[in-house]
């Protein structure tokens, strides 16, 4: 025995999709009902657990042998109820190390996410059950009590025997189809190194990180009680039913005199600048009341388990065309900011449940609220927080690749990005808060936007307007910003033009040391980390404009399967992109005996104990790999006993 393909399918009160399956295991009604699985390719068998069949004896055996393969479509969830059933206690589970995912194997190929979506584009013969979703309805979640199914609160196999051996037999084909999965990329394996990078994940998600649920309950509590207080004040002064209606709102100011066509944060904060005095107090309310980031920490209350940790918040490669990873559940990705001087004392007053002292002392409750849902994760006992992160990472890899010269005496030199950028594109020198001190704003925004080929739209996007720009000064800026980098300019179009020609020969192409293949119907971009980015049918084909680019299948911003365009510099960007992405995968890999917590964008955060040096660690982790000669990259980072944005 070699390999064994599983798939299991599972009953649980709570819900998978709010809570995760750390969190789903822990219920007293937790069971798995039927284990389906494969050995070396073979037929399948599935064990009736819920109806009294027993896995075999050697079965069980392989499920904690680390020499045995175990193969399963999202193979987290089938690792983590495998441990429950096996008695693990919360925070053990079966060691990841001989777990493969065929998920991953199919995100590493650029194809869906999910077994049935990969099955439809990958044409196979056996594709899941349609019937699925209404037989996990059925039988894997509560049901509701009627008189016609006597007051019963789960359905159960005798309730329905003829669903249940359909349920069988849609266990069985979802083994069926992740083997043919398997056997479909065979050609086209994950590399040894990227497992080992999926195994370093796992035992993140699993241990987890340790929250503060008296601050979580408070908040949410505090959060309550601000609502209700703004909805009554915007009551009183508009008659509004229901102040959080965006069109009752919305015709409420029109009757006033104010015509708009959102209420979203941007457009509020531009009408309370013009606004008169009796509308600025009900926008100014309106947008306390938006603000409201209770969701975080109601996201907390559902995905905390029995010790007190929260698990589960990382998806690898979850962005299939960078294989950079997304986040779940808590969405790590996208926390607020905090800006509290007194930051500690805000806490401190949440945590007491003390209301009145913090609408008091910082006037906007939710504003409060929301700048403190980092400081829920915490370092528990004597533990502290080790945070440290990339400086400028993307910069540097795009100034890196392109070979852009005076960018590499910047980063060298350890002057400010943005001063060298503004001084480059106005040619006179730019000092932060000193000489043209003014400029570094116009350098910082054009990094920000300009750096994958984006223009005055992207400009606009990023905020330039808001910024203080004026219209008439973001076209010059586009092309100062070009002109003063014009290897990365060179860099989009070189990396246009092989892929082109990759595509269109259906041959190998080269440029600034990245190898663009066409193989099998599929595009291959080679990093220099040796990792490849895949692309899914790519052709050539005319955009918008009349002009040729490369179009290939994959997920688009309807969350569908779809045709999709790109060129040069979005290529750049994935490229770069997947690259810092490489080098965080380098630093988690020398920081493995550490015990990682989190990572954010290009963040890792430590649960460390007092003993563990700050320095040590940036050092460790501003290490260039051994594939990146010539990069320059540094690390820095602080301290702290709960987690904040220094």
């Amino acid at each position: 025995m070699k390999i064994i393909s599983i798939d299991i399918e599972t009953f649980s009160s709570v819900d998978l999709t709010k809570s995760g399956v750390y969190r789903y295991t822990e219920s007293p009604d937790f069971e798995v009902m039927l284990f389906g699985y494969s050995v070396d390719g073979g037929a399948v068998s599935v064990v009736d657990l819920a109806m009294g069949e027993k896995i075999p004896p050697e079965i069980l055996s392989a499920l904690e042998d680390e020499s045995i393969i175990k193969y399963a479509f999202n193979a987290n969830f089938e690792r983590i109820c495998l441990s429950r059933m096996l008695g693990y206690e919360t925070g053990i589970y079966l060691d990841p190390s001989s777990w493969h995912c065929t998920m991953i194997w199919s995100a590493y190929m650029g194809l869906p996410l999910s077994l049935q979506g990969c099955g439809t584009v990958l044409n196979l013969d056996k594709q899941k059950l349609t019937e699925g979703k209404d037989l996990i309805k059925y039988f894997c979640v509560p049901c509701q009590p009627t008189k016609t199914n006597g007051g019963r609160t789960r359905n159960r196999p005798t309730d329905a025997p003829d669903k249940w051996e359909r349920f069988k037999a849609y266990n069985a084909r979802d083994v069926e189809t992740e083997m043919e999965i398997q056997q479909k990329l065979s050609k086209f394996p994950v590399p040894d190194y990227l497992w080992d990078e999926y195994h370093i994940d796992q035992q993140i998600n699993d241990t987890g990180v340790a929250l503060d649920m008296t601050l979580v309950r408070e908040a949410i509590a505090m959060d309550g009680v601000s609502g209700g207080e703004l909805s009554t004040s915007i009551k009183s002064l508009t008659s509004l039913e229901n102040p959080n209606s965006v069109s009752q709102m919305k015709d409420w100011l029109s009757d006033n005199g104010l015509q708009t066509e959102t209420l979203g944060k941007k457009t509020v904060a531009e009408l309370l600048k013009t606004a008169p005095e009796h509308l600025r107090e009900v926008l100014s309310l309106r947008q306390q009341l938006a603000k409201s980031s209770v969701k975080k920490y109601q996201a907390m209350q559902n995905a905390v388990c029995s010790d007190g940790r929260a698990r589960g918040m990382f998806q690898f490669y979850g962005a299939n065309r960078t294989g950079r990873w997304a986040g779940r559940l808590i969405q790590m990705q996208n926390l607020p900011q905090n800006h509290l001087s007194d930051l500690e004392e805000a806490r401190e007053l949440v945590r007491c449940g003390d209301f009145e002292a913090v609408k008091m002392l910082y006037d906007d409750v939710p504003d409060t609220l929301s700048q403190l849902i980092r400081t829920a994760f915490v370092a528990p006992g004597d533990k502290k927080f080790i945070v440290a992160d990339f400086s400028a990472i993307e910069a540097r890899v795009i100034a890196w690749m392109a070979g852009e010269e005076w960018r590499q005496t910047v980063f060298a030199e350890g002057k400010d990005i943005y001063c060298a950028s503004a001084s480059q594109m106005f040619g006179v020198p730019v000092e932060k808060h000193g000489v043209n001190g003014h400029l570094r704003q116009k350098g910082k925004i054009a990094e920000l936007a300009l750096g994958y080929g984006g223009s005055v739209g992207a400009l606009k996007a990023m905020g330039a307007i808001e910024m203080g720009l004026t219209e008439y000064e973001l076209q010059p800026l586009v092309t100062a910003w070009r002109d003063a980098n014009p290897n990365i300019v060179d860099f989009w179009w070189a990396v246009d033009s092989a892929v082109k020609k990759a595509v269109q020969n259906k041959t190998s192409t080269e440029t600034h040391g990245i190898l663009f293949t066409y193989k099998s119907g599929m595009l291959f971009i080679t990093l220099p980390s040796g990792r490849n980015l895949a692309y899914v049918k790519p052709k050539i084909g005319t955009n918008k404009f009349g002009t040729s680019c490369i179009t290939y299948e994959g997920v688009g911003g309807t969350k569908k399967w779809e045709r999709l365009e790109s060129y040069g510099p979005k290529f750049v960007e994935n490229i770069v992109q997947a690259t810092a992405r490489d080098i965080l995968c380098y630093s988690m890999k020398t920081l493995r005996h550490t015990s990682m917590v989190m990572h954010i964008h290009d963040e890792i955060v430590i649960e460390a104990d007092p003993r563990m040096s700050l320095d040590a660690v940036c050092e460790q982790m501003g290490r260039t790999p051994p594939w990146a000669e010539g990069l320059l990259l540094r690390a820095d980072g602080y301290e702290t006993k709960f987690y904040r944005k220094d």
